[in-house]
């Protein structure tokens, strides 16, 4: 069988002993991460100070939505590994099927973050108006629903609905999220072009397990940045007493 052969670069040292081009990365990182930091903590200060009739986190996010998209992001990241550990043993086939997928899987979750995006900014809160009169029920809707429902839910009417979309415009929550969450969005979105852009030199044999070492680096990163945010925005948004 024949075997293509990579092209394989000379290391470049610089003074500190590293790498030049890693050492590049990491401190693009690294002030990467502090980026995030400020956008995350802009979010926390500023997640209550919301006007009332407004969407909160707990009227528009879906969990088992997210926790699926950010499923499908870290499993790219272990289709990233495979697809390294593929390019360092020459196998070019496997590492350019690996690649693909990991490729395949970032565009699923923008393509969930795209969806989540359009939901938000369409969002319709509906509620019971049974649920109202009954006390164990009323406490588990949420604010905006009980505001609605006390409006709207007269003699006769058994469900209303009401359309509240959370866009940049309404509120902080909505600002500090689509920023956050759009930056991170737009993250992936150039390591996606950045990972095809190597699959499609591969086929020139210009693809060295350096330049795969720095793309994988920024991916991981770019995925861990993701599970913070879903444990802070997210998670704690819904389930603020945990």
């Amino acid at each position: 069988m024949k075997t293509e052969n990579i092209k394989h670069e000379e290391n470049e040292h610089s003074y500190t002993g590293l790498n030049s081009k890693k050492l590049l990365m990491w401190a693009f990182l690294g002030s990467d991460c502090m980026f995030f930091a400020a956008l995350i903590a802009t979010y926390l200060v500023n997640m209550g100070n919301n006007p009332p009739g407004t969407p909160f986190p707990e009227d528009v996010f879906s969990i088992p939505i997210t926790t699926v998209s950010t499923f499908v992001l870290l499993m790219s990241s272990m289709s990233m590994v495979l697809s390294y550990a593929s390019l360092s043993q020459n196998k070019i086939k496997a590492f350019r099927v690996w690649l693909l997928s990991t490729v395949i899987l970032g565009a699923t979750f923008v393509g969930f973050q795209i969806f989540e995006f359009y939901e938000f900014s369409h969002h319709e809160v509906k509620v019971e108006c049974g649920d109202l009169i009954d006390a164990s029920k009323r406490e588990k809707l949420t604010d905006l629903q009980v505001k609605i429902g006390d409006e709207k839910c007269i003699e006769g009417v058994k469900k209303v609905s009401e359309k509240v979309p959370l866009t940049p415009q309404v509120n902080l929550f909505g600002s500090t999220f689509f920023t956050l969450t759009g930056f991170h969005g737009g993250h992936v979105t150039f390591g996606i072009i950045w990972l095809l852009s190597l699959l499609i030199y591969s086929f020139k044999g210009n693809v060295s397990p350096l330049n795969l070492d720095l793309a994988a680096l920024y991916w991981h990163f770019v995925d861990v940045v993701w599970i913070v945010i879903f444990t802070v925005v997210y998670l704690f948004g819904v389930f603020p007493g945990y």
